[in-house]
């Protein structure tokens, strides 16, 4: 057994209560955090540093300071600090560290035994660097700069198995930073890298949950892009991973995180048109047809082994990369994982909905005769207890939408409607007649800088699309397109979403992977 020293801290900043441990070089910190009395996040963020950070020990440690996740609260030393208001820093300050001899056995013994994840898996100080890699550079490129504009963040590498698109992503991307990136087209050595925090994932759907779930794993905070899974199996996967390391997974379902999005929802949860009770969401595009590919060889700037990934092997198709895999079910998930998910989110958001209890799907692949999978003309239904029902429509291949817009949803209460065109929203009586409207804007650096706000505090509470509230929606996704693929009505349970009574569609509740590939935690 090691002998090591141990502190407890107490004090009232943390947003619920729990214990942590944060072990160093020599030392244990048992801190033992209650009573959440509504500071603001930065002052948060300044007692996590001094409490967890340890930062003047920082300096003389060789390995940084772990947070142990509160369900091991019931394994260390606990006691009730009860400090308020303006007595809460001076309490911390005089209190400092002091040593206590009855929590050195059980605090120590824990240490000895814990699997020390990586030094980037602790709370970070605000004047720390967080370092970020990105998986992906077709979407990935506007995320990689929005991260590298995001104060205190360093990109340290751009990860992507087609080599042209990586060579030209550093040499534009190097032309916006000051700093030297690193490029490599295997995204396992970002999670092999101790110094990095996050792994950015932006590669193809089927790669989203199976990488964001081997971050978790390897330490790493993970920022995914919608939807979060390939199948609602993986979906689950990932919440799970997130919940067992500890770690901030957010979805990229960037309108969670803008201002007038949230305003929006604000009035519809606090009763301004009655009861909400329906929603109507869409999206509508110009799209192509895919052509009818044929097999070819694989690209010689193309890693298609890796590409594919976890995906059971198929041959190399001219007409699928590098963006029509979306409209293959090996790989992606039709328009409605594709955009649904982004207006689906909102509406299960407004409606204040989590798993539905009926799933109807009708539509086809109606415009072009090609290789597409997927349905190009898509409609919807989702039934929730409650008397709630969600309608999505998908046109890919006509822009004329609902409303005569490509994007929007629409919510129906008892006494007027809102509708949301974007990022801003309007207000409308029962009779239909608009009463407000209100412009807004994006909100992807919001987004980003909320996940790194959560990254540094170690907080996946604080975060706008916390992974669970990305599979919920993203699971909408995948019900609808099950309904499609069976011709059948969906009958699920309500307390989670899973499919009842219908072999042919539990049968796509997973996939098949590539042997060594499959999730595992």
């Amino acid at each position: 057994m090691l002998s090591l020293p141990v502190a407890v801290c107490g004090g009232t900043l943390w947003p619920r209560n729990l214990t942590g441990i944060a072990v160093g070089a020599g030392l244990v910190c048992v801190a033992v955090v209650t009573n959440y009395s509504g500071f603001a996040a930065a002052e948060k963020r300044k007692f996590i540093d001094d409490l967890i950070g340890l930062r003047h020990y920082a300096d003389n440690c060789p390995t940084s300071c772990h947070f142990l996740p509160a369900h091991h609260r019931s394994h260390v030393v606990s006691s009730e600090i009860s400090t308020s208001g303006s007595q809460a820093s001076d309490e911390i300050s005089r209190r400092g560290f002091v040593a206590v001899g009855s929590a050195v056995a059980t605090a120590t013994s824990l240490a000895a035994g814990l699997h020390a994840a990586p030094a980037s898996a602790a709370g970070k100080s605000t004047q720390d660097k967080v370092i970020v890699g990105v998986m992906g550079l077709s979407r990935g490129m506007s995320l990689a700069r929005t991260f590298s504009e995001t104060p205190g963040v360093e990109i340290r590498y751009l990860c992507e198995t087609d080599t042209n698109r990586l060579n030209a992503a550093k040499k534009s991307f190097e032309g916006l930073v000051d700093y030297g990136v690193q490029t490599t087209g295997d995204f396992r050595e970002i999670l092999d890298d101790p110094d990095v925090d996050i792994l950015v994932c932006a590669a193809p759907n089927h790669w989203h949950a199976p990488a964001a779930i081997m971050a978790c794993n390897a330490g790493k905070h993970c920022y995914v892009e919608k939807p979060c899974s390939h199948n609602p199996w993986e979906g689950e996967m990932a919440v799970a991973a997130a919940r067992k390391h500890n770690r901030c997974v957010q979805m990229g379902s960037q309108r969670r995180s803008a201002e007038k999005i949230i305003e929006a929802m604000k009035l519809l949860h606090g009763g301004r048109i009655g009861r909400v009770y329906y929603s109507r969401s869409w999206y509508a595009n110009s799209r192509g047809t895919i052509g009818t590919g044929t097999p070819a060889d694989v690209p010689p700037h193309i890693d298609y082994e890796l590409w594919q990934g976890p995906a059971p092997r198929q041959p190399y198709t001219s007409n699928r990369l590098p963006y029509n895999w979306h409209w293959v079910w090996h790989y992606g998930n039709g328009e409605l994982g594709n955009n649904g998910i982004h207006s689906l989110d909102l509406s299960r958001w407004g409606l204040e909905a989590d798993y539905p209890t009926r799933v109807v799907s009708s539509g086809g692949r109606y415009r072009f005769d090609d290789d597409q999978q997927t349905p190009d003309s898509h409609v919807v239904s989702f039934q929730f207890e409650g008397k709630k029902q969600i309608i999505w429509e998908g046109l890919s291949c006509s822009r004329l939408g609902l409303d005569g817009s490509g994007f929007g949803v629409t919510f129906h209460g008892e006494d007027g409607s809102i509708k949301l065109d974007g990022w801003g929203y309007s207000l409308h009586d029962a009779k239909g007649k608009e009463l407000e409207r209100v412009a807004g804007a994006r909100s992807d650096a919001a987004h980003i800088a909320n996940f790194v706000d959560a990254v540094r505090a170690n907080d996946p509470t604080m975060l706008n699309a916390e992974i669970e509230e990305g599979h919920k929606s993203t699971l909408l996704c995948h019900l609808g397109n099950i309904a499609h693929r069976t011709g059948d009505t969906i009958t699920c349970d309500p307390s989670n979403g899973h499919v009842l009574n219908n072999d042919a569609a539990e049968d796509l509740w997973k996939r098949e992977y590539e042997p060594g590939w499959e999730p595992t935690i």
